[in-house]
């Protein structure tokens, strides 16, 4: 590792917690009118954004990458637009600094009250996710914090000019620039020495695939808030609503595929399988979905292939192939979902437990019926994750779904965030005690 690099990083952190120490006692009205200034930016700069994240699309298509990652990467004016909107919404929600959580007199009358706090410099780490430099500036701004931000080489030149954008906002309202960081490097090892600045960044947030989530948490000096794979199911119960299933399910695997609350694996009752696999397989195949499925999904399959004509028959062999063990916890990130039959709820659950990765989980079961309500309530209790839902779409797992604004990341872990975390995720909190000479006999 080159010294110059270490220096650099290091220097960037030392420069943040600087301005962490500043933007720590602005007040609201500061911290709004720079969000604002920020979303103002990036309208103004909207044509060199697309530009420079032009340049990384075209670098993503000529190295293969897949439709769900260049997905990710892709800014368009409809998506600046929903990255100024969220950082506008930050605005508008209630300060999370500086509230009084728990006040009490203590011994020998003193007045003890517990503050909320920034938690100082907030390292994140991320892949192909241009967006998650404007939230991440954005979130950490709203809550006192300053930011370094280290984002992948595939958006190397969208997340240079977002910061710079966003930069220079800031400072043009009065607070410090470096409390908005940007590593403009593509070279690995900087992540290295980011995760090892222990005492000059506070929490170290990675955001990305499997490798690099694994990387942090087993190689990071930094306390880590593992954001978690999404390897998320929708489980249909012999009750379900057969429509209502098929709706959520095309819903949670097509809507957007890159995404980590995007169904991965579909589970149905042995005795639903008949009435329902033949043509939820067939929407899906239509939808361009690969379909790794089991002997009972197999089954369904040889039915819809009898029922279409020669030529259809055979362009849609295409679309299913046999699940391996290794399909059951795949997150496939692309048009492609595993399909499991059980033999009810208790199996869903130990299935899902098993493979699952904490993220998001739903069952379809007919809520009326005294068997479906039952699975409802096996289901949500039993499955250990984040998100549990019942006749609703994983896709939900969102911040601004869960009304908390735009969120820094989805936590598959228990302490000391879990599922969609934002504001209140990013501080700490002070003891103050006020007293009027008193000392300790």
């Amino acid at each position: 590792m080159e010294r110059d690099l270490e220096v650099y990083v290091r220097d960037m952190a030392l420069a943040a917690r600087d301005a962490s120490r500043v933007l720590a006692r602005t007040s609201e009205k500061q911290r709004n009118e720079a969000l604002c200034a920020m979303a103002q930016a990036l309208r103004i700069h909207a044509a060199d954004i697309i530009s420079a994240n032009a340049c990384d699309m075209k670098q993503g298509v000529a190295a293969g990458m897949s439709e769900g990652l260049l997905d990710r990467l892709m800014l368009d004016e409809g998506r600046l637009e929903g990255m100024a909107c969220a950082l506008e919404a930050l605005a508008d929600l209630p300060d999370p600094l500086n509230r009084t959580v728990e006040q009490r007199t203590i011994e020998g009358g003193m007045q003890l009250s517990r503050v909320t706090t920034p938690l100082g410099v907030v390292a994140m780490v991320y892949e192909a996710r241009p967006n998650v430099t404007a939230d991440a500036a954005g979130i950490c701004l709203k809550s006192g914090n300053a930011c370094v931000l280290r984002g992948g080489s595939q958006a190397f030149h969208s997340n240079t000019a977002l910061a710079r954008v966003l930069r220079e906002a800031v400072a043009g309202v009065g607070l410090p620039a470096d409390c908005i960081c940007a590593i403009e490097t593509t070279e690995r090892a900087a992540t290295d020495v980011l995760m090892g600045l222990h005492g000059l960044i506070d929490v170290l947030i990675p955001r990305g695939g499997a490798g690099l989530i694994r990387h942090c948490v087993e190689h990071s000096k930094v306390p880590v808030i593992e954001t978690g794979t999404g390897n998320c199911h929708v489980y249909v119960h012999e009750t379900a609503d057969f429509a209502m299933a098929r709706a959520i399910v095309m819903n949670a695997k097509t809507q957007r595929t890159g995404v980590c609350n995007a169904c991965e694996s579909l589970l149905v009752d042995e005795s639903a399988a008949a009435g329902f696999l033949p043509q939820m397989l067939r929407e899906l195949a239509d939808a361009g979905v690969v379909i790794h499925g089991d002997e009972g999904a197999r089954k369904a399959w040889v039915e819809v292939c009898s029922e279409a004509s020669a030529s259809e028959a055979k362009a849609l062999q295409a679309h299913f192939l046999d699940a391996t063990d290794d399909d059951w916890g795949r997150e496939y990130l692309a048009l492609e979902i595993s399909v499991k039959t059980v033999d009810g709820v208790e199996e869903a659950i130990r299935h899902v437990n098993r493979y699952g990765t904490g993220h998001s989980e739903c069952i379809v079961a007919d809520e009326s019926s005294g068997e479906g309500a039952f699975a409802i309530e096996e289901f949500l209790a039993g499955v250990d994750a984040a998100a549990v839902y019942a006749n609703v779409s994983t896709r939900f797992t969102d911040g601004g779904c869960f009304g908390l604004g735009a969120e820094i990341g989805i936590s598959t872990q228990k302490l000391h965030v879990r599922g969609p975390f934002a504001l209140e995720a990013l501080t700490s909190y002070k003891y103050v005690v006020r007293g009027t000479g008193q000392v300790r006999g």
